[in-house]
């Protein structure tokens, strides 16, 4: 049974890959019923994508998962009768084709909102949908590079470089679950009104979580440089290494941190030295501090600045791969990692709902299915009967 303060919501992903699907997966982790639609025979582009086991995308597993999955060539005329029916029951309408594909099959937002005026249409996209790259085909890492985070990342003397994860679909695919449920409260509050269109660029939405960036240049002339591990706005800040070979993040960002840190690691002549003495002091001197406190964390096995920092309160973490992220006592404690099953590989486990809530929590039904695995039921539960189905089959729209 579906659960959490989204159930009832019906929502029609069109999307592939990563942003338009996670964002929809969110809202299905949330309680809101999934239809995901993907072309009949090679799916969704993400199930090519590894990591694989035995010919199973595990990726697809974790962002498809609470969907319904059915396959449907969208190119095809007989496609539309069969969506319009569908979308005339749903409240949300996902898609994440370069603007104007959708218009191009006949699936214009007019054509939807004739079959259902309340409708919510988020489109999700590379560069938004108008603006001189609005026809540019979009990946993560050109998002990252064109908003400034790239380069953000890496050794002050290197060249920039690219994650090892497409954070900048990530990002988006939050604030188009934000967005959408933005105007889900405004139709709310107002029953006249039609549903409207969101448009969500993904270069933007990473562009609006850096924050204090534009703010800076404008004002200051500034532009944030890279800096590697060290923080350019407190010290010390770094990642370290144990005795035992651990790496461990232990930044100090504040003037009460910093004190207790140099009690917990032995060094309170610190507290006294005129170059540590407030955080832009330590900013200027943070190649000095970060170096003792390296040195000094070198000569102890974690267990035992595991202990110290706990003792002082100091944040601190240690870099986790993920197997040790599934071992961490505090996500075990949470059930963070929960156990889901799943028709092709049995039972696996994946990260669970985020955020939590008090009186309607949200849940994780079944991982990600097998291409089309619900398009017979869907299409018998909109009429069609078997003749119909083997002749779609036939036609190659399903």
């Amino acid at each position: 049974m579906k659960t959490g303060p989204l159930k009832g919501l019906r929502v029609l992903d069109l999307s592939t890959v990563f942003a338009g699907p996670l964002c929809a997966a969110l809202l299905g982790d949330y309680g809101a019923d999934i239809l995901k639609v993907e072309m009949p025979g090679s799916g969704d582009p993400l199930r090519a994508l590894p990591p694989h086991k035995d010919g199973i995308s595990l990726w697809s597993k974790v962002t498809n998962r609470n969907k319904r999955t059915i396959s449907l060539d969208l190119r095809q005329a007989r496609a539309k009768e069969i969506l319009a029916p569908i979308i005339a029951a749903q409240d949300v309408v996902i898609e994440n084709f370069r603007p104007g594909t959708l218009d191009r099959w006949g699936l214009t937002g007019a054509w939807m909102h004739a079959l259902n005026p309340r409708l919510t249409i988020l489109r999700i996209s590379g560069f938004g949908q108008d603006g001189p790259y609005r026809d540019r085909p979009g990946f993560a890492r050109a998002f990252e590079a064109l908003c400034g985070f790239t380069h953000l990342c890496g050794e002050a003397d290197g060249p920039p470089l690219h994650l090892g994860f497409p954070v900048s679909d990530a990002v988006g695919g939050l604030f188009g679950a934000l967005g959408v449920l933005a105007a889900l409260f405004e139709l709310a509050q107002s029953p006249d009104r039609p549903g409207q269109e969101i448009d969500c660029s993904m270069s933007e939405a990473m562009l609006r979580a850096m924050d204090f960036v534009i703010i800076q240049q404008d004002q200051l002339g500034q532009s944030p440089r890279r800096s590697g591990n060290i923080n350019t706005y407190a010290a010390p800040s770094s990642i370290f290494e144990t005795a035992d070979g651990q790496w461990v993040s232990v930044p100090a960002s504040s003037q009460n941190l910093f004190e207790r840190l140099c009690e917990a690691i032995g060094r309170p002549e610190l507290k006294s030295d005129p170059r540590f003495a407030t955080n832009p002091d330590r900013v200027r001197h943070r190649g000095e501090i970060n170096g003792i406190v390296a040195d000094t964390l070198r000569a102890l096995p974690f267990a035992e600045l595991e202990r110290r920092l706990d003792a002082h309160g100091i944040a601190f973490a240690p870099v986790n791969d993920a197997k040790a992220v599934m071992e961490n006592p505090q996500f075990v404690a949470r059930g963070a990692i929960v156990t889901v099953p799943d028709r092709e590989l049995g039972q696996v486990r994946m990260q669970g709902v985020v955020p939590r809530f008090s009186r309607t929590p949200g849940g994780v039904q079944h991982a990600g299915e097998a291409p089309g695995f619900h398009t017979e039921e869907v299409l018998r539960e909109l009429g069609f009967g078997r003749d119909d189905i083997q002749e779609l089959k036939n036609r190659g729209v399903i």
